[in-house]
């Protein structure tokens, strides 16, 4: 499923976390809705993941050893990656939510508020229009 598919379609997702446990929080919020296709906990796993699936969207955390969910999200525009990304993260600062914008990013998502948001992130981003959780 690609932007413009029918929602019908069941979207492909690629979880990048690099805690176990909001990996599996993640899925199972997703999972009635979506289809879990993969879950790494690393940029670099998570570069190769995506070129390997082609998922449809990428829920993608933002502090992450090694590599951040900012420099994935780059590296996938740079290399052509049409999945959509939907960031999950403790950040609320403006300046992270524009950053997370300037690479790509059309969904983002405080771990708060993840029971609430995240199906409709990711909803959101199939269609192309962006999602940010409320800050307050």
């Amino acid at each position: 499923m690609r932007y413009g598919s029918t929602l019908s379609d069941v979207a492909r997702v690629l979880l990048v976390d690099d805690n176990e446990e909001m990996l599996a929080r993640s899925a199972a919020a997703l999972a009635p809705a979506c289809e879990i296709i993969g879950a790494v906990k690393d940029g670099p796993a998570a570069l190769q993941a995506a070129e390997a699936l082609h998922p449809d969207v990428i829920v993608l955390d933002i502090s992450m050893p090694g590599m951040t969910g900012l420099e994935v999200a780059s590296r996938l525009r740079t290399s052509g990656s049409k999945a959509a990304v939907v960031f999950l993260t403790v950040h609320d600062e403006s300046d992270v939510i524009q950053a997370a914008n300037g690479v790509g990013g059309i969904g983002y998502v405080l771990k708060r508020r993840l029971a609430s948001d995240l199906v409709i992130a990711v909803q959101e981003a199939l269609a192309g229009r962006p999602f940010v959780s409320a800050t307050h």
